[in-house]
């Protein structure tokens, strides 16, 4: 880390365009080394959060006057600023995360790709608009004109998520969605990644400088206690809000927001096991394959992905013993490693040696030992599929390097545990084409459990793109009708708004007959 970057993180707050707070409430952590960084931050007050919501809530007015193509150019210029500074943005997130420089860069690309995602549907908008003609002349009543469009909702709050530092924190998918709609926001920072939240920041402050944004229509509060948190989305003026993290604080802010004067939409992820199921014929086929490229996705990140899979499915057999062989041989070939905060992993630990306790359950295999108290071990364990079934606590996310492997005595049982599942962002079917086509009653079980139904395929890496969903049933994500990921992750924070018998002449020009997206009735 070089002094030029140290000198360039304050540990401010960004308020309404200036960068305002006392550092010294808290340090980054470095997870690697198990020790603080020398950087320091300052927590915010109630009052420093009131003064970056009633920012944003002033902002707004001017905000959502920009146009599309306006917006589009904001979005488009934060990309530029982050990429212009990527190398201090990845350096200070390395430091503060252990995830290598290479996922880190690729992290920074996905970033700026979803905010030039959403400037092109700005610009090139996929929805019509629908608009019925009014009919004076219809019996008994008249028919009005009514020409239907959307409305940003208000100032948004998002939280930053602790495992991806960039996509899903500062700029990421929340942000970049809520500004393309025309929302102003209020970013709380990832503790775990302070700095790095305060550098992005910098690139997002001359993006409003280019493009001549309002002042509040992005700001940065950082804290360390709960009480950021809860002011934040209890404050009147915040509209909706974004978040990631467990179910433990999501549940919490979700009910914040329920119990309020004003209740507001809650867009919570929060957690999924992404369950694998491997049909007979192809594990037979490729047991060794299915077992090595499993093992490679769960230990994506050391398992602190959203989509990693936790949970494989599969028939007892000799086909599942080749599997079981395989995954212990790639298990034990690998090191314990930090993870990316000391309280996931002891989350983590504690988790593991709960289900290592429980006398359902054996261990398949596990990582090597850990030279370090704060390092966690890639684990997989087994049970059968009664007691997968009657536990509650074996269907749960543990949010690290570790699956469980259900055992089914056949395919019926494997449907028992799809039908039971609770909701999961991704789930997949591992099949040939043949037993996928007898498999139609657990295709179904499984697209009503999930959001995105994968065949054939690892659920880690999701793809930015129009047609993407990331979301699912409760407790994957908190209103099953959305998506944080692809172009349409702005809906969830817009509006309808129907217009009947407007003068033509005030009409939204996207409204105008002349429009080629119009359809009218």
């Amino acid at each position: 880390m070089t002094d030029a970057i140290k000198r360039r993180v304050t540990g401010q707050h960004f308020i309404n365009g200036a960068w305002t707070g006392q550092a010294g409430a808290f340090n980054s952590f470095d997870p690697v080394t198990n020790a603080k960084i020398d950087w320091q931050f300052a927590n915010a007050s109630e009052t420093e959060v009131a003064q970056a919501v009633t920012a944003a809530h002033a902002a707004f007015t001017q905000y959502r006057s920009k146009t599309p193509s306006q917006r589009a150019d904001f979005l488009e210029a934060i990309a530029d600023e982050i990429q212009a500074d990527i190398e201090a943005i990845t350096a200070a997130a390395h430091r503060e995360t252990g995830l290598p420089m290479a996922r880190l860069q690729g992290e920074t690309g996905r970033t700026c790709t979803q905010l030039k995602l959403f400037a092109t549907r700005l610009r090139d908008p996929l929805e019509p608009r629908f608009v019925d003609l009014a009919n004076p002349q219809r019996a008994p009543l008249p028919k009005a004109d009514t020409r239907l469009s959307v409305l940003p909702l208000g100032p948004v709050a998002v939280f930053g998520a602790s495992n991806f530092p960039l996509a899903f924190s500062t700029a990421g998918g929340d942000t970049a969605s809520a500004l393309a709609a025309g929302c102003t926001v209020v970013v709380k920072g990832h503790p775990a990644h302070a700095a790095t939240s305060e550098l992005v920041t910098r690139a997002i402050e001359k993006a409003i400088e280019r493009c001549d944004m309002p002042q509040g229509v992005f700001s940065l509060i950082q804290g360390c206690t709960p009480q950021v948190s809860t002011a934040l989305v209890s404050h009147g003026a915040i509209k909706a809000v974004g978040f990631t993290g467990s179910l433990k604080v999501g549940r919490i802010l979700s009910d914040l927001c329920a119990a309020r004067a004003e209740p507001i939409p809650f867009y919570g992820e929060l957690g999924s096991t992404n369950p694998q199921f491997l049909l007979p014929g192809l594990l037979s086929a490729q047991a060794e394959q299915l077992a090595t490229t499993q093992v490679q996705s769960m230990l994506m990140g050391h398992g602190q992905f959203c989509t990693s899979p936790g949970v494989v499915v599969a028939q007892k057999g000799e086909a599942l013993n080749r599997y079981i062989a395989t995954m212990t041989e790639n298990l034990a070939s690998l090191p314990a490693a930090a993870m990316l905060t000391p309280g996931i992993a002891a989350t983590y630990q504690a988790q593991l040696e709960a289900l290592l306790n429980n006398s359902a359950v054996t261990l398949i295999a596990q990582g090597q030992s850990a030279e370090a108290g704060h390092h966690t071990r890639p684990s997989a364990i087994r049970v059968s599929a009664d007691d997968y079934l009657a536990s509650s606590e074996l269907q749960q996310e543990i949010f690290g390097p570790c699956a469980i492997l259900v055992e089914c005595e056949n395919t019926a049982q494997m449907l028992q545990i799809a039908n039971a599942l609770e909701g999961q962002l991704t789930a997949t079917i591992h099949g040939d084409e043949e037993e996928l086509a007898q498999q139609s009653e657990l295709i179904e079980a499984v697209a009503y459990k999930v959001g995105r139904i994968i065949f054939n395929q690892m659920p880690t890496g999701v793809e930015v793109c129009h047609s993407m969903n990331h979301g699912g049933p409760y407790p994957a994500s908190t209103d099953s009708r959305s998506t944080s990921v692809g172009s349409d992750a702005m809906k969830r924070f817009e509006r309808p708004i129907c217009y009947q018998n407007m003068p033509q002449a005030l009409l939204p020009d996207e409204l105008k007959s002349d429009n080629p997206k119009v359809i009218t009735f």
